[in-house]
């Protein structure tokens, strides 16, 4: 099946804050990505805050452009086409859902106005029939149509969040990102959306990537798992393998800090801070925190390595036993132990 969206050594640069002409300071957020998004696949993307998710969001969904490299959207060159051919493309084929719904709608339209605003910027249909769309909408989220007359300000944050979905999806889309989509929500509301993004997925067929620091949420939704450190892609795991068959000592240590409740572990401890984006460490950005790392780190970043598994590959020198529990990871991961 050929891929929806793929990303082919992406990389995103940018000028640092407060980097003047003589200091020329850059911001690596996103290093020499490559990603392939099948049909219909959810994609779930973890790591700490400042690693790139965002940034790797942004560059599927064609929101950013790659500062170099290739965006390949149904088999064409993304960043190749005129601007207006990109934007009712990118504008009909995808829709990204944002973290905070009370700063990603208009506070000053309602519901209806909301809802109809791509429908009416891609001419879709005739008034009637775009009247007919958002209730269909508002309908296919979960949305009373008592609420199309209703600003964002009216509506609790469960209910912004249908809005924000139901418009993500107004186009027919064949791909949505979800950027941190439950964050900003209440515990109580969190697993009502994301049930509701399960059940459109396999409704409607979507392709989704999922951005989350809620890493056992992550491996629930997705297919395949991808982790990020310091602007790279360092593993890509099946979802099933991700909690206890992942190889890089990163993966492992952010799964162990959310073990889950029924098998409490102790979270193997990542010493000292993430590195400077504008200064990374040389060789494999984790090193300087890695239980397993040596000189050789520092010498070079390891290309990707294939698992036993189809579609698991990772990034590492020293790469954790395929069959080493977690559990046992964090007995031996205490610096001056062996791994």
């Amino acid at each position: 099946m050929s891929a929806l969206v793929e990303l082919s050594d992406a990389h995103v640069v940018h000028r640092a804050r407060g980097g003047g002409v003589f200091t020329r300071n850059r911001v690596y957020a996103l290093t020499g990505a490559d990603l392939a998004l099948a049909p219909g696949e959810t994609v779930g993307v973890v790591g700490e805050s400042g690693c790139g998710k965002s940034t790797l969001a942004k560059v599927v969904v064609g929101v950013e452009r790659p500062t170099s490299g290739t965006v390949l959207f149904r088999g064409r060159d993304l960043w190749a086409m005129p601007p207006a051919e990109r934007r009712a493309e990118i504008g009909a084929g995808t829709g990204m859902i944002f973290q905070d719904p009370s700063t990603a709608l208009n506070r000053r339209l309602t519901v209806h106005r909301i809802l109809r605003d791509p429908l009416d910027v891609h001419e879709r249909g005739t008034k009637a029939q775009r009247a007919d769309r958002v209730r269909e909408l508002m309908s296919l989220v979960g949305l009373p149509r008592a609420l199309a007359d209703a600003l964002p300000g009216q509506l609790s944050g469960g209910q912004r969040q249908r809005v924000a979905i139901a418009r993500a999806l107004a186009l027919d889309p064949d791909l949505v990102v979800a950027d941190e989509p439950t964050s900003a929500l209440d515990v109580s509301v969190r697993a009502q959306i994301l049930n509701l993004l399960l059940d459109l997925k396999e409704r409607l067929g979507l392709a989704l990537v999922f951005v989350s620091h809620d890493i056992q949420t992550v491996r629930r939704m997705s297919d395949r798992v991808i982790t990020m450190y310091l602007g790279r892609i360092v593993e890509e795991t099946p979802a099933a393998r991700v909690t206890d068959r992942a190889r890089h000592p990163y993966t492992r240590a952010l799964f162990s800090a959310t073990p889950g409740l029924l098998a409490p572990v102790e979270p193997i401890p990542l010493t000292g801070p993430v590195p400077s984006a504008t200064r990374p460490p040389s060789g494999c950005p984790f090193r300087t925190r890695c239980w397993k790392a040596d000189e050789v780190c520092g010498r070079s970043m390891p290309d990707f390595s294939a698992a036993s598994a189809p579609g698991h590959r990772f990034r590492c020198h020293h790469p954790v036993q395929e069959d080493r529990s977690t559990r046992d990871l964090v007995r031996r991961s205490h610096p001056g132990e062996p791994s």
